[in-house]
Parts: structure tokens; sequence; C-alpha cells
């Protein structure tokens, strides 16, 4: 098999001391998966006896996208199914979904999507792996990543090997642009990690219909694809950029002190958790969950720390939507009810009603403003968080932007169905605004 120069230089930086985390690629076309795949079978040839995994989102799309690609490659290579290799379907008793090789080697062909009956990745189980390979790893969150890098112990000393983790992608605002693209540009990327950005350009064996083809698409796609620009915005509703998000979570610009305010999104059907959040202005400084609990024991902790803080009713809000209903009941804070009709703001010196679908769109827009104009922040050192409100934060998106009529949002369902969960922290994080909203009321709802 050829290599590019770019795939010459990713080869290197897989077989030296020091790399332990590559993320090649950067635009379509520049033989990513096709790499990927040469790379998982020169390591089980040269190692016998070791196990690799190929991961992506979803086992469908991984058995119909990249494991072709990797029986072309094969066939390159001079290795013919059902002589040098096996496929092995979900029903194989041994070795399910794995591509086994004559001299013992196997991958794995993993499922790697973030299921919220699996958040901790537990159907890895203990499985134990020489090496990786995700394809296309910007459309997975970043603790899967974590979690199959954690498997990556077998046989390594016994080949003298250290861990070895390559991941593949196009452009992305998400963990991929914070942790590898964004630092690389900076030279501040750990010596642990790197970073090679493969365009179509970079590819001599690509046919020339694939530029053609890439050419006839919109702007922010052609930029994306085409050109590698990690720094497109490829979708106009988008209220909060990546940046903002990033600065969200390092809020060295924003002082503590203030007013302090109590935010809880209460656990409710589908959803295991009540999570509080405590303010001091619009600088969130602790955020505590809690697993499924009775609605005096989110009471009694919401009392715990409103006294431990000094945070008076009036300024706590629980979603009062189901089992939040009973919380504001027994506690005597305000509630919030999503649906609910906007409250009156004031707008060049007049009182007015605005133009939102209900009141948590009219709270989400507002917050989201204040995230993106950099005058909210969380303290959090937890990744795993960090992660989790950031993937929220980037489907907040106003719904038909291009219809008149009244401001929405892209609704719940939407967004469910976008990242796997329903995405809860966002509520508790927009109900901060609803202080705000209520400087303008005559009357203070209780």
């Amino acid at each position: 098999m050829k290599l590019s120069l770019k795939q010459t230089k990713a080869l290197d930086l897989l077989e030296d001391n020091v790399t332990t985390e590559l993320l090649f690629g950067g635009g379509a076309g520049g033989g990513k998966s096709a790499f990927g795949c040469y790379w998982q079978i020169k390591r089980r040839l040269k190692y016998p006896g070791t196990r690799g995994l190929i991961g992506r989102s979803k086992l469908k799309v991984l058995k119909d996208t990249t494991l072709k690609t990797f029986v072309e490659i094969a066939k390159m290579q001079g290795l013919a199914q059902g002589e040098h290799y096996k496929i092995t379907s979900s029903h194989d008793t041994e070795n399910p979904n794995c591509i086994v090789f004559k001299n013992t080697s196997l991958i794995y062909l993993r499922d790697l999507f973030l299921y919220p009956s699996d958040p901790d990745f537990d159907d890895l189980g203990s499985l134990e792996i020489t090496d990786a390979f995700i394809d296309e790893c910007n459309q997975l969150v970043e603790k899967a990543k974590g979690i199959v890098k954690s498997r990556i112990r077998f046989k390594l000393d016994e080949n003298d090997l250290i861990p070895k983790i390559l991941m593949t992608c196009n452009p992305a605002k998400n963990w991929t642009y914070k942790q590898f693209y964004k630092p690389s540009r900076k030279g501040e990327l750990p010596k642990y990690r790197a970073f090679i950005q493969s365009l179509l350009s970079d590819n001599p064996f690509i046919s020339k219909h694939y530029r053609e083809n890439l050419l006839t698409l919109g702007k922010n796609s052609r930029e994306r694809l085409l050109d590698g620009n990690w720094e497109y915005d490829d979708d106009p509703a988008t209220l909060i950029d990546a940046d903002a998000i990033y600065d969200y979570f390092r809020p060295h610009h924003i002082s503590r002190g203030g007013k302090k305010y109590i935010t809880i999104d209460v656990a409710r059907k589908g959803k295991d958790k009540t999570v509080f959040r405590l303010w001091e202005g619009f600088l969130c400084v602790r955020r505590i969950s809690m697993d499924i609990s009775k609605v005096n024991e989110v009471v009694d902790k919401a009392n715990s720390l409103r006294q431990q803080h000094g945070v008076p009713l009036s300024q706590i809000v629980a979603d009062e939507d189901g089992v939040g209903g009973g919380v504001v009941d027994y506690l005597g804070c305000k509630g919030f009810v999503n649906n609910s009709s906007p409250l009156d703001e004031i707008i060049a010196g007049e009182k007015v009603r605005p133009n939102y679908e209900n009141l948590k769109t009219q709270c989400s827009f507002h917050m989201a403003n204040k995230i993106q104009n950099r005058e909210a922040g969380e303290l959090c050192e937890n990744s795993d968080i960090i992660d989790l409100v950031s993937e929220e934060m980037e489907q907040v998106k106003q719904r038909d932007i291009d219809k008149d009529g009244r401001l929405k949002l892209v609704t719940k369902d939407i967004v469910k169905e976008k990242i796997g969960r329903s995405p809860d922290d966002w509520d508790g994080i927009m109900m901060r605004y609803i202080f705000e909203l209520y400087i303008n009321q005559e009357v203070f709802l209780f």
C-alpha cells in the first residue's frame, strides 16, 4: 500500500515511544479510514495474539462503511477473507462482532455511542485490548475515548509496546477541537498527544471526481470538508459558539461575589438525577447531583444548601413541571413552568411582552446571550460534567429561523435524538435568568 506523506508521518507517531493519542484528519478524502484500517492490519500481523479495536458511533454504520474499507485494504495487502481472516457476526458465541486472524490476533468491532441505558459504557465490560482505532470520533463523547483508552493493556509489556489510540474525524466543534486542534494551533499539545491534519489535497490517490463533488457543497460544508476549516459556523441557528462554551468553564474573567441563587432541576420521568446549582451572580460555583430521590429528600437537600450558603427562598427556583411541583410547594421557593407564557421585559424604557414561544425559550435565549458575551461561567474541574454540559449547550439552537412569528427553540425531543439522552443540565442553567426577569415584574410570584 502506498502511503501519502501525511499518512507516513502518522504511522511514525503510531510507532514511537511517546505518542499515546493521535488525531488524524480534519477534512474529507484525506485517507483517514483507509489509514486506520491499514494500521490495524499491520499491528495484528506484526504482533500475533494481540487484540485491536475498531470503534464508531454505531455498529451498523461501522459495518456499512469502515468495515468495507477494511476488506478493501486487506485485499490490497494480499489478505483474503476466509483464508487469512474471518469476520464474525453478533451471533458468534466465542468472538461476536470481531475480525479474527489466522495468527490468533483479533479486532473487536464496537458501537461507542453513549446510550442513556449505559452511561458508563459497561457494555465494554472487562475488555482488554492492545490498541484502538476510532473512526469519526467527532460523533462520540469524550468519555467514550477515555473508556476505550483505559482498556488498552493487553500484551503491551510482552511486545514492548505503549498504549496507542488512533482517532479520525472531520472538523467539529467539540472535544476534538478543544483537546487537539486548538492546542495544536497554539503549540500547547501535551507530548502524549499529536494532531495531523490530512486534507483531500494531501491524498494523491483520491479520485478527481471526489473534489468536484465537494465543490458543489454549500460554503460552510465546503470549508469544513474540503478546506479543513475548524472555525466554521455550520449552523446559523446556534446560540452559543464553541469558544464561548470553552470560556464558560474557564471563567477567570468573572469575579465571585454578588447575590446568591440556587436553581433546582428536579428528577422526573425519564431522568434519574436532581441537579442543584449554586450561583454567585452569574457564576455557578457549585453543582450537586442527587440520584433518584423522594420529594422530601430534595427539599431537605435544598434547605441544607440554602442555610449553608445563606440563600433566601426568594432566590431559589425549582422546575415545577411534574415532581418538581411538590418541591416548590414544600420548600416554598419560586417555581419554573417551562411552557408558561414569557414574562414582561423592559425594552427602550417600555414594558413589553416579548415574542418568545414560552418562558423556557425566553430564559434560554437570554442565558445563551450571557454565555456568548462571556458574562456567565461555571467553576468545574470534572471533565465528564464539562463534556455533558458542553454537548447540551451546542444544541441550544433557534427553531424555524427563517420563519416569522414567535422565537422558538429546537425541541427537546430532537436534541435528545442528537445526543442520545435528555438535555437536562441546560434546564438548570437557563433557569438562572428568571431572577433577572422578575426585576421587571410588579409582583414577585411565590
